[in-house]
């Protein structure tokens, strides 16, 4: 069963990645192989994605301020073109009215043959201050059309040369995807091995980010899209789904959803790499079919802590979280997840 609430999974974030990313060597501390060189990787992948994406939606942000500015400048050199075309134009207007009753005669001969020569001095007296107003108006109006014409080559530039950076983070995350979807597979096989022998491997501590987070509940991933939902019917479960899953892809960090105890940590059943917190009045959060775990048992954790790694283990069809909360630290005590966070301030629908 699949909700309607979708949120952009952080693998579309992955598409934004910087090239400082490409670069960065495949493993950590040359533990090629390792548990924790794998989950470390993909979790530093996660972070540096993250902060990536916070650039190049900035330039992209840019490139469009500029795409507004060229535009607005253009329309206003049309306006200023427009003017001048039209100030032209009644110069025109004038040199031919003029043309016409004085036929290009000295003004002193206009004088002599005037029936008011008063009246004719005023007449050109006043077209020629016209013509003076009209000449430093086409000055100006020429200036200000170079002005802006210069902005706008300087505006076109800054915004072609923001179009070519982003074009080339474009062209670097197909090296950064493939990368990540191989380290997201030997995730996933350390994660299968430890639930086939049944002994889970110690937690990994992973280098997590200083997030500004304050609240005392958050979502037990950052970015998601809902699938299986509580109560829902499937032949996967014996009865009815006990939890909320969150589809994500492997290695997508796992939080605390609030302040507790690490109660069990556990690699093998139907959940198969589990993680479950004990909080305050009595409920439980369970995180399930996770790829690594970041905690071990009894450990403290906070809100927005990354305790896990998601994964495909256990009774799983695919990459997700199983998000469950319960009243005992055992299965079968279920309440709906998304009802208590959002009683929590946490709205996940």
């Amino acid at each position: 069963m699949r909700l309607f609430r979708r949120r952009p999974l952080l693998a579309s974030v992955l598409l934004c990645a910087l090239a400082v990313l490409a670069a960065r060597p495949a493993d950590v501390d040359g533990s090629h192989g390792s548990a924790s060189g794998v989950s470390a990787q993909v979790a530093r992948l996660y972070r540096d994605a993250a902060l990536a994406t916070r650039r190049y939606e900035e330039g992209r942000r840019e490139a469009d301020a500029q795409r507004a500015r060229a535009r607005r400048l253009e329309e206003r050199l049309d306006r200023r073109r427009w003017e001048i075309a039209g100030a032209r134009e009644d110069l025109g207007r004038i040199a031919r009215a003029q043309y016409r009753s004085g036929g290009g005669l000295p003004i002193a001969a206009h004088i002599a043959f005037a029936d008011d020569p008063d009246d004719l001095m005023r007449g050109q007296h006043a077209y020629s201050r016209a013509q003076l107003t009209l000449d430093h108006a086409l000055e100006r109006s020429r200036r200000a059309e170079a002005r802006l014409a210069a902005d706008e080559a300087r505006t076109a530039a800054a915004r072609q040369a923001l179009e070519q950076r982003n074009a080339e983070l474009v062209e670097v995350r197909r090296g950064i995807e493939e990368k990540l979807e191989e380290a997201r597979r030997r995730l996933q096989g350390q994660a299968d091995a430890s639930v086939a022998s049944g002994a889970c491997r110690g937690p990994v501590r992973l280098g997590q980010p200083v997030t500004g987070s304050t609240g005392t509940w958050v979502a037990p991933v950052e970015t998601y899209r809902l699938s299986a939902s509580f109560g829902s019917g499937g032949e996967r479960w014996a009865n009815r789904h006990t939890g909320q899953d969150f589809a994500v892809p492997i290695g997508t960090p796992v939080r605390s959803v609030g302040h507790g105890r690490v109660v069990r940590v556990s690699c093998g059943g139907p959940f198969g790499i589990e993680v479950v917190v004990q909080h305050a009045g009595g409920y439980y959060t369970q995180y399930a079919h996770l790829a690594a775990v970041a905690v071990g048992q009894g450990e403290r954790v906070v809100p927005g802590q990354w305790i896990a790694q998601s994964g495909t283990t256990g009774n799983s069809t695919g990459p997700h979280l199983h998000f469950e909360v319960r009243i005992t630290p055992q299965a079968g005590s279920a309440v709906d997840p998304v009802a208590w966070l959002a009683d929590r301030g946490v709205p996940t629908g």
